[in-house]
């Protein structure tokens, strides 16, 4: 038997960033398919990432690497919805970050979908892991529990 975790709300996260549903994020029974939700966690994450640093992360020399998504499902969203996406840090590690994210239909305070997204880094010519590069340290930190407001 699997343990009940809560359903997340938006104290759960540090930062929103707006999501639009578009029409082909439909599926054939009415709702944003499964695999959507991770395109929009993707684009959250590195969205927040390029407008907290400053930084075009594409040409750093070391690149944020997916290297585990997950996704729970407590409510369909459908277009033309439009979105909030929270992000927080679980865990900021020496090369990795894992982020947690919570998906919901503006203005509502209980997540439609939680997922964690980690991004692991690695040199972007060799492909070996190497630490989190500094810019996008500083933005993560301000992802962390407990961090200011």
């Amino acid at each position: 038997m699997s343990e009940r975790l809560p359903i997340p709300t938006r104290v759960d996260f540090r930062v929103f960033r707006p999501m639009m549903t578009r029409w082909m994020d439909n599926d054939v029974y009415g709702h944003v398919n499964n695999v959507v939700y991770y395109s929009y966690f993707d684009t959250a994450v590195n969205g927040y990432l390029i407008e907290t640093t400053g930084t075009d992360i594409r040409r750093l020399p070391q690149i944020g690497v997916v290297a585990e998504t997950s996704c729970r499902y407590f409510e369909s969203v459908s277009y033309p919805d439009a979105l909030e996406v929270g992000l927080a840090v679980e865990r900021l590690g020496r090369s990795s970050i894992v982020y947690r994210v919570g998906l919901f239909v503006q203005g509502q305070a209980r997540c439609a979908a939680a997922g964690r997204f980690v991004h692991v880094y690695v040199d972007s010519d060799q492909r070996g892991t190497v630490p989190v590069p500094e810019p996008i340290r500083a933005a993560a930190t301000l992802l962390l529990h407990g961090a200011g407001a």
